[in-house]
């Protein structure tokens, strides 16, 4: 047993290959004594401590059940004795995927083996699966090839496939959760909740499809024995992300009831995902009374004891509430490498009156969201995540200097990060600096009535150039010189700064004031130049300081900028409405690649348009198109385009324009072809947003702007 354990260990912390560890595994096996139960017990005992990778996991828990059952065929076998059967497939690359399911006799078992699928199987003759990604609640999810996409040449063939469990299946209501599970994940479509694409079956086997995600579950993070907690300002993003998703799917009236670390995935691009909507329940949709009194997920017992707050524990009605609770163990558990309860459950942690001790450096106010979202009494709970979100993200004074503590830096990161997702170089440039005269030396001195200040030492050799100092009498005797009052500094307006910026040739340009400082954000051409730009805004009066973010476009995008420039501006100067954003890092693409963006409509029900402006002089329609026709939105609507590989990066290679265009009503009359001359398409839309202008005013015309950068795969 301890060489079994040991060798687990061993994996865990040297950094052995899988092939050496898999060859020590078989070889402990074939000298084991102990019962496969006792060994089953110790390796989840070692993953309980530390998680190992999935598919690892389950090729050690068939090689312990094959050994047992080469060693003790039949029904007296240990493990096929047992009420939780372990039926498995043969492993694929060295990993298996594993089942369970209650079974009375061991030719249940055999008729089991075909409806199991494991790694190299194939679903419906399409998608092949090729690696384990995990094992939840309700079943197992693969990395799976779709095969259809790689015979259309798909750069992206891959999908994430969530196979029901055994077990789950056998419920006679488990296809009507996967249903539910795919239409309730459709709805919630947010860029911070996993894109669900369908669900389906291959004969005994039902499955969900979704988007692949390149990264790893936060639990991998929490679980690892040398994490011990984040500053504040590194959870703040990761918090932010999971409130946003829980808050969305709140407003639409589903609570997750099952959230948790696992559930929570970062992407390799610094995205938070939660997935898993599997057992949400409807808590106040009246509309679905009658649907969810027929079908209710959580009577399939799904939940997890240590993030369940004491209302699900007690199997009371649903409420936002619950997410709330859970969301601030995690939290918790992000700025501190614990639990908040060492993982005891709120119904047994509440009778022990077990409190959380307050995280080092965690500011007061921030302090006091945490534990009002970790009570145990729903009514004293923060009652909505929308206010989590509130209190805790609050700004932090500065911290003072020497203190243990680092608040305020949440400012400073927060804007670095946005400015990094962005794509944007910022440019900071103080005209003061050039025309300012040296100002003279002086040092503070104590004098024990108010701490006068007096000139420097004169420098060596300088004493006799200087006027010698009037007598204490004769200075008391001459009377002061008038002091004339220095002017006060003009005022720094925007609508000083506006003009300037509208008068910039092919540009895109937005700004805001504050005291003596302009900031100017937005698109600006390489031959005007931002030394130019900056020469221009000194001589506004009240400006002192120029702060630049601004992105360089070459010549060929001006026609772009001419037509879009007065929407775009006004859109960002009132707050940014209307959002596009590049799902790639820096907004860089590589040839093969997929173009992902995420959208975010205005507060009206609107239509959406993304134009893809090419070096080429096409423009390609990514919505609406003969393939995605419909278009309309309701209000403050967030929606991810691409996902299913689309559109994907090809010659020619540079910088390269994506337009969201929103407006009140179709912004043509019929789709237009999948591709044009941007010449042409830029003539009539033009005219088109000239006239929706004119009829819903301009404030109904929203337009917001990405620059990429493309380039070939290097080979």
């Amino acid at each position: 047993m301890t060489s079994f354990a040991q060798a687990i260990r061993t994996f865990q912390s040297d950094g052995q290959s899988r092939d050496e560890f898999f060859a020590r595994i078989d070889g402990v096996l074939a000298t084991n004594r102990e019962p496969a139960a006792r060994l089953l017990q110790a390796l989840d005992e070692e993953n309980a401590a530390k998680p190992l990778p999935p598919d690892v996991y389950a090729a050690v828990r068939w090689r312990v059940e094959q050994s047992a059952r080469l060693a003790s065929p039949g029904l007296n076998n240990p493990v096929a004795n047992s009420e939780e059967t372990r039926v498995q497939t043969m492993p694929g690359h060295g990993s298996v995927h594993t089942e369970s399911r209650s079974v009375s006799s061991g030719s249940q078992v055999v008729a089991e083996l075909d409806q199991v699928k494991g790694i190299g199987d194939t679903l419906n003759g399409r998608f092949v699966l090729e690696e384990c990604l995990g094992v939840g609640g309700m079943g197992t999810v693969f990395k799976a090839l779709d095969l259809r996409k790689l015979e259309a040449s798909d750069r992206r063939p891959y999908v994430a496939i969530k196979v029901l469990n055994l077990q789950f299946r056998g419920n006679p209501k488990s296809l009507i959760a996967l249903q539910r599970e795919a239409r309730k994940a459709q709805t919630l479509a947010h860029r911070n909740i996993v894109t669900v694409y369908d669900f389906d079956r291959d004969g005994s086997v039902v499955y969900l499809t979704m988007e692949y995600l390149s990264g790893q579950p936060l639990s991998r993070i929490l679980r690892n024995p040398n994490f011990k907690g984040m500053p504040f300002a590194e959870v703040v993003p990761i918090f932010r992300g999971m409130a946003n998703a829980l808050a969305y799917a709140h407003e639409r009236g589903f609570v997750h009831c099952d959230f948790k670390p696992a559930n929570v995935f970062l992407t390799d691009t610094a995205e938070v995902k939660v997935i898993d909507f599997g057992i949400a329940r409807v808590f106040q949709r009246p509309e679905e009374e009658t649907e969810a009194t027929i079908f209710d997920p959580g009577s399939l017992g799904a939940l997890t004891p240590a993030y369940a707050s004491p209302e699900m524990l007690e199997h009371r009605e649903p409420d936002p509430r619950d997410d709330v609770y859970a969301l601030g163990c995690i939290t918790y558990e992000l700025l501190t490498g614990k639990h908040p309860f060492d993982r005891v459950p709120a119904t047994q942690a509440r009778s022990a009156g077990m409190k959380p001790q307050r995280p080092e450096d965690l500011g007061g106010k921030q302090w006091k969201a945490l534990k009002a979202a970790l009570s145990f009494d729903r009514e004293a709970r923060t009652p909505t995540v929308a206010r989590f979100l509130d209190e805790l993200s609050e700004d932090r004074p500065a911290a003072a200097s020497g203190s243990k503590g680092k608040p305020g830096v949440l400012i400073g990161a927060a804007a670095f990060v946005a400015a990094l997702a962005a794509g944007t170089g910022y440019y900071f440039y103080d005209q003061s600096q050039s025309s300012k005269a040296p100002e003279t030396e002086t040092s503070a001195q104590d004098s024990g009535a108010g701490g006068a200040v007096t000139p420097a030492a004169p420098a060596a050799g300088t004493q006799a150039e200087r006027p010698a100092a009037p007598s204490a009498a004769l200075a008391s005797a001459t009377p002061a010189a008038p002091v004339t009052p220095a002017a006060p500094p003009p005022v720094l307006t925007l609508s000083a700064v506006a003009p300037v910026l509208a008068g910039v040739p092919c540009s895109a340009l937005y700004a805001s004031v504050h005291d003596q400082t302009v900031d100017v954000q937005g698109f600006l051409s390489q031959r005007y130049g931002t030394a130019r730009l900056k020469e221009a805004l000194a001589a506004v009066p009240g400006v002192k300081t120029t702060n630049l973010g601004v992105q360089q476009v070459s010549d060929d995008k001006c026609d772009v900028l001419k037509v879009i420039a007065p929407y775009y501006t006004a859109n960002r100067q009132t707050g940014r409405p209307a959002s596009l954003r590049s799902r790639a890092p820096n907004a860089q693409l590589t040839e093969g690649q997929p173009l992902i963006v995420d959208v975010m409509t205005p507060g009206f029900d609107s239509y959406v348009n993304v134009d893809y402006f090419s070096l080429d002089g096409a423009v390609a329609h990514l919505l609406p198109n003969e393939r995605a026709k419909d278009n309309q939105a309701p209000p403050h609507y967030t929606a991810t385009i691409g996902t299913m590989g689309d559109w994907v990066v090809s010659k020619p290679f540079g910088s390269e324009l994506i337009v969201l265009t929103i407006t009140p009503t179709p912004l043509f009359d019929a789709l237009r072809p999948d591709s044009e001359q941007k010449g042409d398409y830029l003539r009539a839309l033009d005219k088109r947003l000239a006239q929706i202008a004119d009829k819903y005013g301009r404030d109904k015309v929203a337009i917001d702007l990405v620059q990429i950068s493309t380039q070939a795969r290097k080979h």
